[in-house]
C-alpha cells in the first residue's frame, strides 16, 4: 500500500513499505501537479503488487512507464522498484542521431553535422551523460563559438546540436533538451559583402583558361545561380534558346514542394557566353552545360578562382560566387522589383533582404541626382512584363 502526501513546502511524497518492510518514499518537487503525483501512486501500488507476488508488469503499468519522463523513471528505480534506466552518452547520441540522418540528408549536410560534432566535442567529453548537461553549460558553449568562429558560423553549429538534442527529445532519451532557451544566434554575416561590378565581370572573363570557366563566372554573375551546386546541375536541354529562358534545378530547396526548380530568363550577355561555349568542340555530344571541374574531390573551384582573380588584377575577395549572385540579386531587384528578384534567383524576399541584397556606389550617385526623383516615377509606371528582355536586361 502507497500513500500520497502534500508537505507543507507544497511538494509531493508518495511512502510505501518494500518488501523488507522498510519505509521508503519519493519526493515530487512543486511542479509535479496532483494529477500526475496520483497517477505515480497507483503506479508504485502496481508495481509493489507485482514485485510481491513475483508477477509480470501488466500492460497499462508498462505503457505508463514507457511514457514517462526520465526523472520518474530514475526516482522509481532509486527505491528499488524498476530497473534502472539507461543513461546515454553524448557520444551515443551524436553517433545515433547521425546513424539515422546518412541516409535523410544531402552529403554537404551531413558534412555539416560532422563539423558540429567536431566542435561539440571541443567543449564537452564523449562520456558526458546527456541527462547531466545544463543550459548554463550550453551557453557557455555558445559564447565560446562565437570567439572562434564568425556570427553566422557560431549559429549554424548551435542549430545542428538543437535538432541532435531536439531528436533525443522525439525519441525518449532526454526530456528536455539541454539548448531550449538557448538561441541560436543570427545567420547575418554581411562583414564579407563585396559588389562585383561589370567592369570586374569583363576582367574575370578575360582571365579565364577556357570556356568552362567564363560560363560558370557568367551563370553566376549574370544567371545568379548558386555555385557550384546549380551551375553544375545545368544541361544543355534545359536552356530554350527560342524563348529565351532556362530551368535551374535547385538542389537547396527542391525538398519543398513546387520548388524543385525555377525559370530564368536568358540574359544577352549570359546567352552570348552559352551559346559559345555550345559550339566549341568540348561540349559536342556533352549532356552538362559544365562538363570539366565536375569532380569534387578533385576540383576546388574556390583556388582556381582565386587564380583568376589574381590574373584578373583585381583586389581579391571572400566569397566570391556568393557575391557575385548577390550583386545580380541587386541589379535584377533594383531594376524589376522584389517578385521578380525572388523568383529569379530562387529565394524569398526576406532571404534576399537580410543576405543578398546589396548596397553599391551607383546607388549614391543616383540619390544625389535631382532628376532622380523623376526618373523613379517614370520607371514605377512602366510594368517588368512588357520590357523586352533581350532589350534590357544585361
Amino acid at each position: 500500500m502507497a500513500t500520497l502526501t502534500r508537505k507543507k513546502s507544497g511538494c509531493w511524497e508518495i511512502q510505501f513499505l518494500d518488501s523488507n518492510k522498510r519505509r521508503r518514499s519519493i519526493s515530487l518537487g512543486r511542479r509535479f501537479t496532483e494529477e500526475t503525483a496520483n497517477q505515480l501512486c497507483k503506479t508504485v501500488e502496481r508495481l509493489i503488487h507485482s514485485h510481491d507476488n513475483s508477477l509480470p508488469i501488466d500492460k497499462r503499468t508498462f505503457f505508463w512507464l514507457e511514457t514517462a519522463s526520465a526523472e520518474i523513471r530514475e526516482k522509481l528505480a532509486k527505491v528499488g522498484l524498476t530497473e534502472a534506466p539507461k543513461r546515454q552518452t553524448c557520444d551515443e547520441l551524436w553517433t545515433t542521431f547521425l546513424d539515422h540522418k546518412v541516409k535523410e540528408v544531402k552529403s554537404s549536410t551531413y558534412k555539416c553535422y560532422e563539423e558540429a560534432k567536431r566542435r561539440f566535442f571541443e567543449m564537452f567529453d564523449a562520456n558526458e551523460r546527456i541527462g547531466e548537461l545544463t543550459q548554463a553549460r550550453m551557453r557557455e558553449w555558445k559564447a565560446s563559438l562565437k570567439e572562434d568562429f564568425a556570427t553566422a558560423t557560431a549559429a549554424g553549429t548551435i542549430a545542428k546540436a538543437k535538432a541532435v538534442f531536439n531528436w533525443a527529445v522525439q525519441n525518449g532519451w532526454l526530456d528536455v533538451s539541454p539548448l531550449k532557451g538557448v538561441g541560436r544566434g543570427s545567420y547575418k554575416n554581411r562583414d564579407k559583402d563585396r559588389h562585383v561590378t561589370m567592369e570586374e565581370y569583363e576582367l574575370l572573363l578575360d582571365a579565364c583558361p577556357c570556356g568552362d570557366w567564363r560560363t560558370i563566372i557568367a551563370l553566376a554573375r549574370i544567371g545568379g545561380l548558386r555555385c557550384p551546386s546549380e551551375v553544375l546541375r545545368l544541361r544543355w536541354t534545359d536552356i530554350n534558346w527560342e524563348k529565351s529562358r532556362f530551368y535551374v534545378r535547385s538542389p537547396k530547396t527542391e525538398h519543398h514542394e513546387g520548388k524543385e526548380g525555377r525559370l530564368v530568363p536568358l540574359f544577352p550577355r549570359l546567352r552570348e557566353e552559352l551559346r559559345s561555349l555550345f559550339e566549341s568542340e568540348a561540349s559536342e555530344g556533352s549532356e552538362f552545360v559544365i562538363t570539366r571541374y565536375r569532380d569534387p574531390e578533385r576540383t576546388n573551384l574556390g583556388t582556381q578562382f582565386g587564380r583568376i582573380v589574381q590574373m584578373a588584377g583585381i583586389e581579391p575577395f571572400r566569397k566570391p560566387f556568393t557575391n557575385m549572385r548577390a550583386s545580380r540579386s541587386t541589379e535584377i531587384y533594383s531594376e524589376f522589383g522584389a517578385f521578380l528578384e525572388s523568383k529569379w534567383i530562387g529565394h524569398s524576399s526576406r532571404v534576399a533582404k537580410e543576405h543578398y541584397l546589396q548596397v553599391r556606389e551607383i546607388d549614391f550617385q543616383l540619390a544625389a541626382r535631382e532628376e532622380r526623383q523623376d526618373e523613379r516615377r517614370k520607371d514605377q509606371e512602366k510594368s517588368a512584363f512588357s520590357v523586352s528582355p533581350e532589350g534590357t536586361f544585361l
